[in-house]
């Protein structure tokens, strides 16, 4: 063939518009498409389509958006863009839309106003039933795990409790000096009698010491060129009071009132004196209302937040390329998994993994009930809240300790100043433990203390006569032979702590306990491997937490089915472990 019969060929005929025909044109038949149509068939979606009105023109149908959006989460997309070009040119998106082309509005529309986190949830907790039913999971176990996720927050929108507490305590000062200007002015001019009007006093912020006290002593290291120590006290916002400021305003405003000042703008014109104390009192007010709003938006619970998406938290992040601890705007992302199924995801914005556990676990008997019976984790994990609720709960604790690896050490079984390395005897309903001089140390008294919203309880032990003891160096915490010499041997002990972590301890060092850690780390590992590396998904689309939960929970839901089509299919088969290995 001549090359310009090649041009003619496909200039002339291949350019023209060819009507497809689905009867020639089919998909695979192991497509991962069919099965999510078939998880579909049985669930309700009740939930979703009381967020639609009867009223108006009908759109689209919520129960095809649902099914795009979800087979793109398990295609890996998340990008509404993305999911509009394929809704026109891939087969599978064109036969589950039925050949409808829904624009980018219709998507943001349904994701953002229509779809619910508690929608999502429910139909989650749906498939998970029918999974349960086909001996895939029990529902009686999770292996929960969590990881950071980037916010889609800009780096440098930050706003730290630290600098706040700084800014805060110099508007203080600045304050008070105000008052005590304002206080001279009325009785230099004698406004007081005259108006009635008495003595200004300023008003006190609970935690303010303790800030100052910070300040003045990085003030001092600065001078030693030492770190700096953090300044992250919990102030009182409830007693900031912009309305005391006001009140002054206002007083001010009667004074003029009454002498016939006038107050003046504009330049070339001299401003009177009680003009110029005015507007200091506004501006320090409008400051004073700036820094509450701050520390209302941040809480109690978070140090720092993002300008960009208020309920993202800086957090250190594992991809720190410029090797300089720079922090991101961040979510802290959980997820419990049984069998390579996510039973359930949370997302929140604390930089630990500590106050996660018990939510994730409400979260499982709110939606199965009491069925739970053990759960397995890391000691990210690992406090003596978790452990106690666990406990309470009937629920068998595979948390690894904090200091697991250290028991092993020989290090640790020689702490002589340990209670664990001491003798602990009984006498006459009286407990007391023993030291390793022969000397005995008796119970003094009981402390406790709120924490977390539960009581702390501990307990104290002392030896009444610490004289002459050759392992006092040994024994004795940062013991100066100079100083300490008249020093006694205290210790404090939390006798539920311990117990609860000598069970669990207990627990992951028997062979269930072992290959309990085995699957936990496959299992939730692998998904963040997966997720982070294979997936690419590092940072999240949307802003604000419910936004951000929305997102993950349709791309778990749509990992989920897509994780049931390889069962259904035998690509995998059901985890049963490992039973020649030991883990560590």
């Amino acid at each position: 063939m001549l090359k310009q019969d090649y041009y003619n060929d496909f200039f002339e005929f291949g350019q023209q518009k060819i009507n497809f025909s689905f009867f020639e044109l089919s998909l695979p038949d192991d497509d991962p498409v069919y099965t999510l149509k078939n998880v579909m068939e049985e669930l309700d979606f009740s939930g979703l389509l009381a967020c639609y009105s009867d009223k108006g023109r009908t759109g689209f149908n919520p129960i095809m958006l649902y099914a795009v959006v979800t087979y793109a989460n398990m295609r890996g997309v998340r990008a509404v863009d993305r999911i509009v070009d394929l809704c026109q040119r891939d087969l599978a998106f064109i036969w589950l839309t039925r050949g409808q082309k829904p624009q980018r509005d219709v998507f943001y529309d349904f994701k953002g106003k229509k779809l619910t986190g508690e929608v999502l949830d429910e139909l989650n907790y749906q498939f998970m039933r029918r999974l349960e039913k086909e001996g895939l999971i029990t529902l009686k176990e999770l292996y929960i795990d969590g990881t950071k996720i980037e916010a889609n927050a800009n780096r440098y929108t930050f706003v730290w409790r630290g600098s706040l507490n700084y800014h805060l305590a110099g508007l203080l000062d600045t304050i008070d000096a105000l008052y005590a200007k304002y206080n001279a002015f009325l009785s230099e001019n004698g406004y007081g009698p005259r108006y009635d009007l008495g003595d200004a006093h300023m008003f006190v912020i609970e935690g303010m010491g303790k800030v100052r006290k910070v300040i003045n002593e990085n003030r001092r290291r600065k001078l030693t060129k030492h770190k700096k120590i953090s300044n992250n006290t919990v102030i009182e916002i409830d007693h900031c009071s912009p309305l005391e400021i006001l009140k002054l305003q206002k007083n001010l405003e009667r004074i003029a009132e009454g002498e016939g000042i006038g107050f003046v703008y504009g330049k070339g014109k001299h401003k009177p004196e009680i003009q110029k104390l005015y507007e200091e009192l506004e501006e320090c007010g409008i400051r004073l209302m700036e820094y509450k709003e701050c520390f209302e938006i941040m809480g109690k619970d978070r140090n720092s937040y993002s300008k960009t998406d208020l309920e993202a938290t800086f957090m250190r992040m594992k991809e720190d390329h410029m090797m300089n601890g720079q922090l991101k705007p961040a979510y802290n992302v959980q997820i419990a998994v049984e069998n390579y199924f996510i039973v359930h995801g949370y997302v929140s914005n604390d930089r630990t993994d500590y106050n996660t556990l018990i939510p994730v676990l409400e979260k499982h008997q709110n939606a199965f009930g009491d069925m739970l019976e053990a759960v397995t984790a890391d000691s990210g994990y690992c406090i003596e809240k978790n452990l106690l609720y666990l406990k309470e709960n009937e629920i068998k604790s595979f948390v690894k300790l904090q200091d697991h690896e250290k028991r092993k050490t020989r290090a640790y079984r020689e702490e002589i100043g340990k209670y664990y390395n001491m003798t602990y005897a009984v006498f006459e309903d009286e407990h007391y433990y023993i030291c390793h001089d022969g000397r005995e140390l008796r119970h003094i008294q009981t402390e406790s203390k709120e924490q977390d919203g539960y009581t702390q309880t501990v307990e104290v032990y002392g030896c009444a006569d610490c004289s002459g003891c050759e392992h006092k160096s040994r024994c004795l915490y940062r013991y100066n032979a100079e100083k300490d010499s008249d020093r006694n041997k205290v210790m404090k002990i939390n006798e539920q702590w311990e117990e609860l972590k000598e069970e669990s301890h207990a627990n992951i060092q028997s062979e269930e306990g072992i290959m309990k850690r085995q699957t936990r780390s496959i299992q939730t590992e692998g998904h963040f491997g997966d997720i982070k590396e294979n997936e690419h998904f590092r940072r999240f689309n949307y802003r604000s937490g419910e936004k951000v939960y929305k997102e993950f929970m349709l791309y778990v839901i749509g990992r989920n089915i897509l994780k049931y089509h390889r069962f259904l299919h035998h690509e995998i088969e059901k985890y049963e472990g490992k039973k020649d290995q030991k883990a560590a």
